[in-house]
């Protein structure tokens, strides 16, 4: 089958070669020079930019990294996504491209959890293994820093419930960035980029049949999954949580195993006459503020201390934690967790993650103590590990 490419901003599948091109609307060297306009095709997918008008869309061979403007015979780079008309990364085809689908249950930190991710990711993690993360858009970069960073780091306060897609048009913007770090071969150092898409997905678009079916694409698009539960909604785990922990009301919440069945039926689903074959799309399985239970772990816990940052993914320590929670899920009546799991999925990993270290203050504001995060970067690490993307310390 001929290779396909996956758009980071819609998640629509497509050829290379259907890569469609936009005229960059200067004066060409024939004298000529198209006007912009609103691009109604990118207004209908992604909503209405507040960007100045565009210039138009052609059809050329996307395969190539440029093309001849039919109308005003100007030579353009920008590259478009053939559906959505958002333009493609520099290089997109030529460099990987990883698209990480950020699920889970309502309540279950998912926005709290993607910002600090990002940011631990730009700082700690990039120093450690020598790498760095770039917002590849404006978009992005603004938006990230206005409406994540900067509310959280800034302003210390917590977010509002995420829009689910129905409230939002059936849209979810992804914040897209380029992953980079220089891996050693056997011809020296090169650098290796990947380029990677979060979606924050509402959980109420994971609370039935129908409201899944509106993020089809962008689940099944997917290169990887990051299912963040709570498991202060997990019956067995809420008696056992430190004295004081706010515990999340019933009405309303669905239970993690839920969450999981639904989003493993929606893949299933496009398999077809492929019953017997496991789902082959890696999935993190992230257990959240997992600070409220510490005081029950024994001192030589692997969930007690954090992972070593030595450049490279250990994947000793990851298995540790993967047992570690798995023994814990028997405690907190997850059990059958892991038995969806384990029969359906060939790749699957637990881990447990804690994005503040602390419960955030009665009126939604971080503790005084400040951000501390815990393990939050294992997740994706493991799922660039297992693309290839960032070397591994061990095997498993």
């Amino acid at each position: 089958m001929a290779r396909r490419l996956t758009c980071p901003y819609c998640y629509e599948s497509f050829a290379p070669r259907e890569i469609r091109f936009r005229c960059n609307t200067r004066l060409s060297r024939a004298g000529k020079k198209c006007e912009p306009s609103r691009d109604q095709v990118l207004d209908d997918r992604m909503g209405p930019r507040p960007s100045h008008d565009l210039g138009p869309v052609f059809a050329a061979d996307g395969r190539k990294p440029t093309a001849p403007c039919p109308d005003c015979k100007g030579e353009t780079t920008y590259r478009i996504c053939p559906v959505c008309h958002s333009a493609l990364p520099v290089q997109f085809g030529m460099v990987d491209s990883r698209l990480i689908a950020m699920v889970g249950a309502k309540a279950s930190g998912k926005t709290v959890y993607m910002t600090v991710l990002l940011h631990e990711m730009r700082h700690r993690v990039g120093e450690a293994f020598g790498a760095h993360l770039m917002g590849l858009d404006d978009a992005t970069m603004r938006r990230y820093s206005s409406d994540y960073e900067e509310r959280l780091y800034g302003a210390n306060q917590m977010f509002p419930g995420t829009q689910t897609a129905s409230t939002n048009l059936n849209r979810v913007d992804p914040l897209v960035f380029r992953f980079g770090l220089r891996r050693r071969t056997l011809l020296g150092e090169r650098p290796q980029h990947t380029v990677l898409s979060f979606f924050d997905t509402a959980g109420e678009d994971f609370s039935s049949r129908e409201s899944v079916e509106l993020n089809t694409r962008y689940l099944t698009g997917a290169d990887g999954i990051v299912l963040l539960l709570d498991p202060l909604q997990m019956p067995g785990a809420r008696d056992s949580a430190l004295p004081g922990t706010p515990l999340p009301g019933t009405e309303g919440l669905d239970a993690p195993i839920n969450v999981l069945s639904r989003i493993t039926s929606l893949l299933l689903a496009p398999r077809s006459g492929r019953s017997a074959q496991k789902i082959d799309t890696p999935i993190a399985v992230v257990f959240s503020k997992m600070d409220a239970f510490w005081h029950l772990l024994e001192s030589g816990s692997p969930l007690r201390a954090h992972a070593t940052p030595r450049g490279r993914f250990d994947v000793g320590d990851s298995l540790s934690v993967h047992e570690e929670v798995r023994r814990l899920l028997k405690d907190w009546d997850g059990v059958p967790i892991d038995h969806l799991l384990d029969n359906h999925y060939t790749r699957y990993r637990y881990f447990g993650v804690s994005s503040l270290g602390r419960n955030p203050t009665p009126d939604a504001r971080v503790a005084p103590t400040g951000i501390q995060p815990y393990r939050v970067a294992d997740p994706l690490l493991w799922l660039l590990s297992e693309f290839g993307s960032v070397p591994k310390a061990g095997r498993g």
